[in-house]
């Protein structure tokens, strides 16, 4: 098992092509498909309004709307974001791997998103949140007006937090409940339902996607023996002093520890949130939970240069170069 530092990766922002523009289309004509594709284009990106799809901060995407698709068999990576996010949380990230060559598409997942908490302290999520992703893919393999474009033998995953184990669900782990009741105290939401006997959703899985970029994920349902079913190449990033959802860090150490084969470790050290896409002044006053690093100080923009370009070098050398 290799483990590196993000610090040791700042010297791939140097590498890669030039970089292009992220052209981007909303999708918001059904609240099952609530989100955005992000894909090459050959004009300036500017600041996209996001109307209908907007959290109520503004998180300063940046792209070309509806800009005619550049290329051609070109890979697709899928996103799912974390418990109580949205599909924009990780934009910087997306517009990256859409400057480098690929096409990025992410929605949020009904019930557990910024908007809509329905699902989000109920088991439901572990069938709802992998059944999005396999929709998505779907739709944006089977449907988008622009399919022509992507390669299909060519998808990878990213996923955040939640939206990591979710990937994990997704490339064959069975989520160990009997785990995570064993340590649950709450007696409302998924911990009532595991502890009154309710039958956790059954694991969807997904072979179209080929490699994974598994990022600080919730550890409870992972454990050495449910992760060696997993075969499909993955880069896992951790944080040191972790945060809400993953705990104080020991938990995503423990799954580090644990991972089958030798994927490639990043352990950052910053808390969870720094995986998150860097804040403007303006947004880290409206939402200061999720601006504000630990420890203080913590160079995020300077940190997302590097994970930025390990991702897409990561993800070139896994579906092909770009």
């Amino acid at each position: 098992m290799r483990r590196t530092l993000w610090a040791f990766a700042i010297a791939l922002c140097c590498l890669g092509s030039s970089a292009r523009a992220a052209g981007i289309q909303l999708l918001d004509s059904d609240p099952a498909l609530s989100g955005a594709i992000w894909y090459p284009c050959a004009a300036e990106p500017t600041h996209v309004v996001l109307g209908s799809l907007s959290v109520g901060a503004d998180f300063e995407l940046k792209g070309v709307k509806d800009c005619p698709v550049t290329g051609a068999k070109l890979p697709l990576v899928i996103f799912s974001h974390g418990r109580g996010g949205w599909f924009g949380a990780n934009h910087d990230t997306e517009e990256a791997l859409a400057d480098a060559g690929f096409v990025v598409a992410a929605i949020n997942h009904p019930g557990d998103t910024t908007n809509d908490s329905s699902r989000r302290d109920t088991l439901s999520v572990w069938k709802s949140r992998p059944a999005d992703i396999v929709r998505l893919l779907d739709f944006v393999l089977n449907e988008w007006k622009d399919r022509a474009v992507i390669d299909p033998a060519k998808v990878g995953f990213f996923g955040f937090s939640l939206g990591g184990a979710t990937g994990f669900v997704l490339m064959g782990t069975r989520p160990d409940f009997a785990r995570v009741a064993g340590f649950c105290k709450e007696t409302t939401g998924a911990c009532a339902e595991l502890h009154n006997g309710e039958t956790p959703p059954e694991p969807i899985q997904d072979a179209r996607i080929r490699t994974a970029v598994i990022v600080d994920p919730a550890p409870g349902t992972l454990t050495r023996e449910n992760l060696a079913v997993v075969k499909v190449p993955f880069q896992f990033w951790r944080s040191q002093f972790g945060g809400p959802g993953v705990g104080d860090g020991s938990g995503t150490e423990r799954v580090a520890e644990g991972l089958p084969g030798k994927p490639e470790i990043h352990v950052v050290p910053a808390g969870h949130f720094a995986f998150l896409a860097p804040c403007s002044a303006e947004l880290a006053a409206a939402v200061p939970r999720i601006c504000t690093d630990t420890p203080a100080g913590f160079d995020r923009v300077g940190f997302h240069r590097a994970f930025n370009a390990a991702v897409v070098k990561y993800f070139r050398e896994q579906l092909g170069e770009q």
